[in-house]
C-alpha cells in the first residue's frame, strides 16, 4: 500500500457494514392518525416530527437514523414534514395531549403516548423497551 493509501485508507476500508434503514412511512393525512391509534394496539407506533429548515432537526434526525437497530415489523415509523403538514402536527398535539415541539419523537402504544421527547433528548428514548 502506498503512502497516500495508508493515510486515506483504501477501498476495502471504505466499505461500511450495512446499517438497518428506518422504514419511514410519510405522515401526510389526518386519517393516518386514526390508523396509528388503532395499529398501536398491536404494534407500537413512532412519529418523528421534523422541520426541514432547521439544522438541529436535521442533526437529530441523522443521529436517530444512525442509531436505528430494530428488526422489521417491531414498530411502525411515521415521518412528518412539519412545513408541509403543520395541520397534522397540531392535530397530533390535540389528539395525543403532547405539546408541539420540533424535532419531536412520540411513541404510541395502546392508543396513548408512552414516551415523547424533543431535540437531543430523542436519542435517550430506548425504543426497545416499548416493543
Amino acid at each position: 500500500m502506498g503512502i497516500l493509501g495508508g493515510l486515506f485508507g483504501n477501498k476495502e476500508d471504505n466499505k461500511r457494514e450495512e446499517l438497518p434503514k428506518v422504514p419511514w412511512v410519510p405522515l401526510e393525512s389526518m386519517e393516518q392518525l386514526d390508523e396509528i391509534k388503532t395499529n398501536s394496539k398491536g404494534v407500537p407506533q413512532v412519529i418523528f416530527k421534523h422541520s426541514t429548515t432547521c439544522g438541529i432537526s436535521r442533526m437529530v434526525l441523522n443521529m436517530f437514523t444512525s442509531s436505528y437497530n430494530l428488526e422489521p415489523g417491531q414498530m411502525d415509523f411515521y415521518f412528518l414534514d412539519l412545513h408541509a403538514f403543520r395541520g397534522i402536527s397540531n392535530k397530533i398535539a390535540e389528539r395525543f395531549q403532547v405539546m408541539h415541539q420540533s424535532p419531536q419523537l412520540l411513541v404510541i402504544k395502546n392508543g396513548v403516548v408512552v414516551a415523547h421527547d424533543s431535540h437531543g433528548a430523542i436519542s435517550e428514548i430506548d425504543l426497545e423497551q416499548y416493543i
